[in-house]
């Protein structure tokens, strides 16, 4: 294990991505859990507003990806300072991502529908920086064998053709199957043969004049969704907390 380790994570010069990651997941876990225990009102946990100026964590998020960030830069990718400076800016990349939506609305939507955006960046972000770290053909490992160059090559190819559906199934309106597709090349072929769907930038490009394949596209994405909407709810849940419900207004006499 230690051999493999060294070879295909410190040799290459991964192992301040694998602490960046750890840092990134981490610090969004932890987060998670004190906005939750600060919006239930237990624990010590409360909001810091120095003079009535709430600071949301994506400040300090700023300063820290700013600092690892540049540090990263300057230190390379071996030695002790790669490392601190790669977990400081997956520290900084949690708190940052976890308040995506705030950034995208500039409002504070953390803890509504469209709050939920800043979970599902979160886990697009780990994914695909556990793609990369997990890359077969790792630049700059030494003395591979004829027959490992042949793989390496093999596995490029995988990769750059896995890399081809992914796109389509993102064309086709399916960012999730896309996301578990850069891990799964599986997914990622279904995704890119199965039906667009009727909002996506294949649908309106190549179902224009097929009425018959935009209405069963349509049926389709309508039977999905209403499958799959209380699961995929349940697991946002789960993972940064339920919205807040919002009331309904008074009905009309």
């Amino acid at each position: 294990m230690g051999h493999w380790f060294d070879r295909n994570v410190v040799e290459p010069g991964k192992l301040p991505l694998l602490l960046a990651l750890a840092a990134f997941v981490l610090t969004f876990a932890i987060t998670r859990f004190v906005t939750r225990m600060i919006r239930a009102g237990k624990g010590p946990f409360r909001n810091i507003a120095p003079g009535g100026v709430h600071i949301h964590h994506v400040v300090p998020g700023v300063v820290l990806t700013v600092v690892g960030g540049f540090g990263a830069v300057a230190g390379g990718r071996h030695g002790v300072t790669a490392g601190i400076c790669a977990v400081v800016f997956g520290m900084g990349a949690g708190l940052v991502l976890d308040e995506f939506a705030l950034i995208l609305h500039l409002d504070d939507v953390y803890w509504t529908e469209e709050g939920r955006r800043s979970v599902e960046v979160v886990v697009l972000t780990a994914a695909l920086v556990l793609l990369v770290l997990g890359g077969f053909s790792p630049l700059g490992v030494d003395g591979l064998s004829d027959d490992q160059e042949q793989g390496r090559l093999g596995a490029v190819l995988t990769v750059v053709i896995n890399f081809c559906f992914v796109l389509i199934a993102l064309f086709k309106g399916k960012a999730r199957m896309a996301v578990v597709g850069t891990l799964v090349p599986f997914v990622a072929l279904i995704g890119a043969v199965r039906l667009a769907r009727p909002t996506s930038l294949w649908a309106r490009r190549f179902y224009r004049n097929r009425h018959r394949a935009r209405s069963r596209s349509v049926l389709r994405a309508y039977h999905h969704d209403r499958r799959w909407a209380g699961p995929r709810r349940t697991f946002q849940d789960l993972i940064g907390g339920a919205p807040d419900r919002v009331p309904l207004p008074p009905s009309k006499p």
